[in-house]
């Protein structure tokens, strides 16, 4: 079986790719300009993974990514994961129009363009499959200081019902995987000591590691969750339940 992985060099995408990998699925992945991250990753899983230098909001490029893939594993995509993401920390009033843009182009097209190109390609195979969105707390909460993507997240939970209701009729499920705080080298340049900040406001009292992930992934694309679609699974330590509570807990 076949799974398709965007940004799957990054840290969340490792984590996502080894364990479909360890689930017995073929796993070809992008990366954008991390190539020795890529190859590394392909060399550690073997030659059941394969990487490409794709971007996701590119039309063209996810295109032949999608169909060098199919011809790679010799089938159509049973699982298709979008987990490309970018984000710019600016203010709504300083934001320049062309980061929005930017962050729009990887989140929410990426995601739409990566969701069309396997959906079809399922159809066409007649064998159905899943479809997973990658989310955050800003789904649900406002993010200061991340407006584009905070509103491309929240843009993304949204396309995730629609896909759900729209692809169901061909037993293809959609269902958004919402992150909390999770320890990568990204977040780790958000605060000084990220760990510190976020566990004192996680009910679990840590942060998250992208191995928190792939459970909620194997459940959501397993037989298990085979009634489950159109949900969004929080994975926060339950940083984004709590209310901003006055009194002491």
């Amino acid at each position: 079986m076949l799974a398709l992985v965007t940004a799957g060099a990054s840290a969340i995408g490792r984590s996502l790719t080894r364990a479909l990998a360890g689930a017995g699925y073929r796993v070809a992945f992008t990366h954008l300009g991390q190539a020795d991250a890529a190859q590394a990753l392909v060399a550690e899983i073997g030659p059941t993974a394969r990487a490409w230098e794709s971007d996701a909001g590119d039309p063209a490029q996810v295109a032949q990514f999608h169909a060098e893939a199919a011809d790679w594993a010799g089938q159509a995509p049973r699982v298709m994961v979008n987990n490309a993401g970018i984000q710019t920390w600016s203010t709504l009033l300083d934001l320049a129009p062309e980061r929005w843009d930017a962050v729009m182009a990887t989140n929410l097209r990426g995601t739409f363009l990566n969701t069309q190109a396997a959906a079809k390609a399922m159809i066409a195979a007649g064998h159905g499959g899943s479809v997973i969105t990658l989310g955050s707390g800003c789904n649900k909460h406002a993010f200061p200081r991340l407006v584009d993507y905070t509103a491309s997240k929240g843009g993304i939970e949204q396309f995730t019902k629609v896909a759900a209701v729209e692809l169901g009729p061909h037993a293809i499920r959609v269902n958004c995987i919402a992150p909390g705080a999770i320890a990568t080298e990204r977040t780790a340049a958000e605060a000084g000591d990220y760990a510190a900040t976020w566990s004192a406001v996680t009910p679990l009292r840590r942060v998250g590691t992208p191995a928190d992930l792939t459970g909620p992934l194997l459940f959501l694309i397993s037989d298990a969750a085979a009634f489950v679609t159109g949900q969004t699974l929080w994975v926060d330590g339950g940083a984004f339940s709590q209310a901003n509570w006055p009194y002491p807990t």
